[in-house]
Protein backbone atom coordinates (compact mmCIF):
# COMPACT_ATOMS: atom_id res chain seq x y z
CA UNK A 1 0.00 0.00 0.00
CA UNK A 2 1.40 3.44 -0.92
CA UNK A 3 2.54 6.00 1.67
CA UNK A 4 -0.41 8.23 0.73
CA UNK A 5 -2.77 5.48 1.87
CA UNK A 6 -1.20 4.74 5.28
CA UNK A 7 -2.33 7.74 7.32
CA UNK A 8 -5.07 6.83 9.81
CA UNK A 9 -6.70 9.07 12.43
CA UNK A 10 -7.65 7.89 15.93
CA UNK A 11 -10.39 5.23 16.05
CA UNK A 12 -12.82 7.67 17.71
CA UNK A 13 -13.25 9.69 14.49
CA UNK A 14 -13.06 6.94 11.91
CA UNK A 15 -16.50 7.10 10.28
CA UNK A 16 -17.37 9.99 7.94
CA UNK A 17 -20.29 11.97 9.31
CA UNK A 18 -23.31 13.75 7.86
CA UNK A 19 -21.56 17.10 7.52
CA UNK A 20 -18.99 15.61 5.16
CA UNK A 21 -21.63 14.20 2.79
CA UNK A 22 -23.72 17.38 2.76
CA UNK A 23 -21.10 19.18 0.70
CA UNK A 24 -21.28 19.78 -3.06
CA UNK A 25 -20.80 16.56 -5.09
CA UNK A 26 -17.52 17.63 -6.73
CA UNK A 27 -16.08 18.45 -3.30
CA UNK A 28 -17.19 15.11 -1.86
CA UNK A 29 -15.87 13.24 -4.92
CA UNK A 30 -12.41 14.74 -4.50
CA UNK A 31 -12.29 14.39 -0.71
CA UNK A 32 -13.41 10.75 -0.81
CA UNK A 33 -10.09 9.86 -2.46
CA UNK A 34 -7.95 8.12 0.13
CA UNK A 35 -10.91 7.26 2.39
CA UNK A 36 -12.00 3.67 3.02
CA UNK A 37 -15.26 1.98 1.91
CA UNK A 38 -16.29 -0.83 4.29
CA UNK A 39 -18.93 -3.54 3.98
CA UNK A 40 -19.19 -6.21 6.68
CA UNK A 41 -20.77 -9.46 5.49
CA UNK A 42 -21.48 -12.28 7.97
CA UNK A 43 -18.75 -11.02 10.26
CA UNK A 44 -16.18 -10.62 7.46
CA UNK A 45 -14.96 -7.08 6.85
CA UNK A 46 -14.53 -6.30 3.14
CA UNK A 47 -12.93 -2.94 2.44
CA UNK A 48 -10.72 -0.84 0.22
CA UNK A 49 -9.29 2.64 -0.20
CA UNK A 50 -11.22 4.82 -2.64
CA UNK A 51 -8.95 5.77 -5.56
CA UNK A 52 -11.41 6.95 -8.23
CA UNK A 53 -14.76 8.80 -8.14
CA UNK A 54 -17.19 10.66 -10.38
CA UNK A 55 -19.47 13.53 -9.36
CA UNK A 56 -23.04 13.86 -10.67
CA UNK A 57 -24.49 17.30 -10.09
CA UNK A 58 -28.21 16.59 -10.08
CA UNK A 59 -31.05 18.23 -11.96
CA UNK A 60 -28.89 20.40 -14.27
CA UNK A 61 -26.46 17.58 -15.13
CA UNK A 62 -27.46 15.75 -18.33
CA UNK A 63 -25.42 12.71 -17.26
CA UNK A 64 -27.26 12.39 -13.95
CA UNK A 65 -30.16 10.01 -13.34
CA UNK A 66 -32.00 12.99 -11.83
CA UNK A 67 -31.51 15.32 -14.82
CA UNK A 68 -34.48 17.63 -15.28
CA UNK A 69 -35.95 16.58 -11.94
CA UNK A 70 -36.52 12.98 -13.03
CA UNK A 71 -37.73 10.92 -10.07
CA UNK A 72 -38.37 7.20 -10.42
CA UNK A 73 -38.41 4.10 -8.24
CA UNK A 74 -34.80 3.44 -9.26
CA UNK A 75 -33.36 6.85 -8.36
CA UNK A 76 -35.51 7.58 -5.29
CA UNK A 77 -32.46 7.33 -3.00
CA UNK A 78 -30.80 10.25 -4.80
CA UNK A 79 -33.38 12.56 -3.17
CA UNK A 80 -32.48 11.43 0.36
CA UNK A 81 -30.11 13.21 2.74
CA UNK A 82 -26.37 13.31 2.13
CA UNK A 83 -24.70 10.11 3.26
CA UNK A 84 -27.32 7.76 1.77
CA UNK A 85 -26.24 4.88 -0.48
CA UNK A 86 -27.62 4.87 -4.02
CA UNK A 87 -27.13 1.44 -5.60
CA UNK A 88 -28.52 0.56 -9.03
CA UNK A 89 -28.20 -2.20 -11.60
CA UNK A 90 -26.39 -1.10 -14.76
CA UNK A 91 -27.29 -2.78 -18.08
CA UNK A 92 -28.79 -5.67 -16.11
CA UNK A 93 -25.28 -6.88 -15.22
CA UNK A 94 -23.41 -4.83 -12.62
CA UNK A 95 -24.40 -3.03 -9.43
CA UNK A 96 -22.95 0.47 -9.10
CA UNK A 97 -22.45 2.11 -5.70
CA UNK A 98 -23.01 5.84 -5.25
CA UNK A 99 -22.90 8.18 -2.27
CA UNK A 100 -25.69 10.78 -2.12
CA UNK A 101 -24.46 14.31 -1.40
CA UNK A 102 -25.90 17.66 -0.28
CA UNK A 103 -29.24 17.70 1.56
CA UNK A 104 -32.63 15.98 1.24
CA UNK A 105 -34.41 16.90 -1.98
CA UNK A 106 -31.24 17.83 -3.90
CA UNK A 107 -30.51 14.72 -6.03
CA UNK A 108 -26.73 14.80 -6.44
CA UNK A 109 -24.35 11.90 -5.91
CA UNK A 110 -20.82 10.52 -6.29
CA UNK A 111 -20.11 7.24 -8.06
CA UNK A 112 -17.32 5.18 -6.50
CA UNK A 113 -15.37 3.89 -9.52
CA UNK A 114 -12.35 2.07 -8.07
CA UNK A 115 -10.74 0.86 -4.85
CA UNK A 116 -7.35 -0.31 -3.67
CA UNK A 117 -8.43 -3.53 -1.96
CA UNK A 118 -7.35 -4.02 1.66
CA UNK A 119 -5.84 -7.20 2.99
CA UNK A 120 -8.44 -9.43 4.65
CA UNK A 121 -7.97 -12.06 7.34
CA UNK A 122 -10.66 -14.41 6.02
CA UNK A 123 -11.25 -13.38 2.40
CA UNK A 124 -13.61 -15.11 -0.01
CA UNK A 125 -11.89 -17.21 -2.66
CA UNK A 126 -11.89 -14.45 -5.27
CA UNK A 127 -9.85 -12.17 -2.97
CA UNK A 128 -6.88 -14.51 -2.56
CA UNK A 129 -5.22 -13.23 -5.74
CA UNK A 130 -1.75 -11.69 -5.59
CA UNK A 131 0.21 -9.09 -7.51
CA UNK A 132 -1.28 -7.37 -10.52
CA UNK A 133 -4.52 -9.40 -10.50
CA UNK A 134 -5.26 -8.32 -6.94
CA UNK A 135 -4.43 -4.65 -7.64
CA UNK A 136 -6.93 -4.67 -10.53
CA UNK A 137 -9.75 -6.66 -8.92
CA UNK A 138 -11.59 -3.46 -7.85
CA UNK A 139 -10.54 -1.29 -10.81
CA UNK A 140 -14.06 -0.46 -11.95
CA UNK A 141 -17.46 0.32 -10.40
CA UNK A 142 -18.93 -3.09 -11.25
CA UNK A 143 -15.84 -4.95 -10.09
CA UNK A 144 -15.71 -3.33 -6.66
CA UNK A 145 -19.35 -4.03 -5.85
CA UNK A 146 -18.87 -7.68 -6.78
CA UNK A 147 -15.81 -8.04 -4.55
CA UNK A 148 -17.37 -6.13 -1.62
CA UNK A 149 -20.73 -7.93 -2.12
CA UNK A 150 -22.70 -4.72 -2.57
CA UNK A 151 -26.03 -5.16 -4.33
CA UNK A 152 -29.38 -3.42 -4.67
CA UNK A 153 -30.54 -4.63 -1.26
CA UNK A 154 -28.24 -1.93 0.15
CA UNK A 155 -29.86 0.89 -1.84
CA UNK A 156 -31.04 3.55 0.61
CA UNK A 157 -28.68 2.50 3.41
CA UNK A 158 -27.57 5.31 5.71
CA UNK A 159 -23.77 5.35 5.54
CA UNK A 160 -23.65 7.46 8.70
CA UNK A 161 -25.56 5.02 10.93
CA UNK A 162 -25.41 1.60 9.23
CA UNK A 163 -23.40 -1.00 11.20
CA UNK A 164 -22.53 -2.86 7.98
CA UNK A 165 -21.94 -0.30 5.20
CA UNK A 166 -20.00 2.91 5.78
CA UNK A 167 -16.96 5.00 4.83
CA UNK A 168 -14.08 5.37 7.25
CA UNK A 169 -11.91 8.47 7.49
CA UNK A 170 -8.47 7.14 6.62
CA UNK A 171 -7.13 10.67 6.05
CA UNK A 172 -7.69 13.77 8.17
CA UNK A 173 -6.91 16.06 5.21
CA UNK A 174 -7.68 15.74 1.48
CA UNK A 175 -4.92 14.47 -0.77
CA UNK A 176 -2.58 17.23 -1.99
CA UNK A 177 -3.31 18.73 -5.44
CA UNK A 178 -0.23 17.07 -6.94
CA UNK A 179 -1.66 13.62 -6.10
CA UNK A 180 -5.04 14.08 -7.82
CA UNK A 181 -5.88 13.96 -11.54
CA UNK A 182 -9.15 15.35 -12.90
CA UNK A 183 -10.86 14.55 -16.20
CA UNK A 184 -14.18 13.77 -17.93
CA UNK A 185 -16.50 11.06 -16.72
CA UNK A 186 -16.67 7.64 -18.39
CA UNK A 187 -19.51 6.37 -20.60
CA UNK A 188 -21.67 9.51 -20.68
CA UNK A 189 -21.24 10.61 -24.31
CA UNK A 190 -25.03 10.99 -24.56
CA UNK A 191 -24.81 13.98 -22.18
CA UNK A 192 -23.55 16.47 -24.79
CA UNK A 193 -21.24 19.13 -23.39
CA UNK A 194 -21.67 17.59 -19.93
CA UNK A 195 -19.73 14.56 -21.14
CA UNK A 196 -16.53 16.62 -21.07
CA UNK A 197 -17.12 18.19 -17.67
CA UNK A 198 -14.06 17.58 -15.44
CA UNK A 199 -15.92 15.57 -12.80
CA UNK A 200 -13.86 12.36 -12.56
CA UNK A 201 -11.23 12.31 -9.83
CA UNK A 202 -8.42 9.79 -9.42
CA UNK A 203 -5.32 9.32 -7.33
CA UNK A 204 -2.90 10.12 -10.11
CA UNK A 205 -1.06 7.08 -11.47
CA UNK A 206 -2.59 4.65 -8.98
CA UNK A 207 -2.50 1.05 -10.32
CA UNK A 208 -6.09 0.33 -9.20
CA UNK A 209 -7.91 3.09 -11.13
CA UNK A 210 -10.16 1.97 -13.99
CA UNK A 211 -8.26 3.99 -16.58
CA UNK A 212 -5.83 6.93 -16.57
CA UNK A 213 -6.82 10.50 -17.38
CA UNK A 214 -4.59 11.56 -20.30
CA UNK A 215 -4.15 15.23 -21.08
CA UNK A 216 -5.72 16.56 -17.89
CA UNK A 217 -4.06 18.51 -15.12
CA UNK A 218 -4.01 18.08 -11.38
CA UNK A 219 -6.62 19.18 -8.89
Amino acid sequence: MSKLMKRRPPATCRRLGRRFFRQAPAVVARELLGQRLVHTVEGVRLSGIIVETEAYLGIADRASHSFGGRRTKRNQSMYADGGTAYVFLCYGMHYLFNVVTETRGIPSAVLIRALELDEHRSPPAQLTQNGQARRRCCSGPGKLTEVLKIDQSLDGSDLVTSPHLFIERSRTLPLPPTAVAIGPRVGVDYAGTWAQAPLRFTISGHPSISRPIPGYGKA
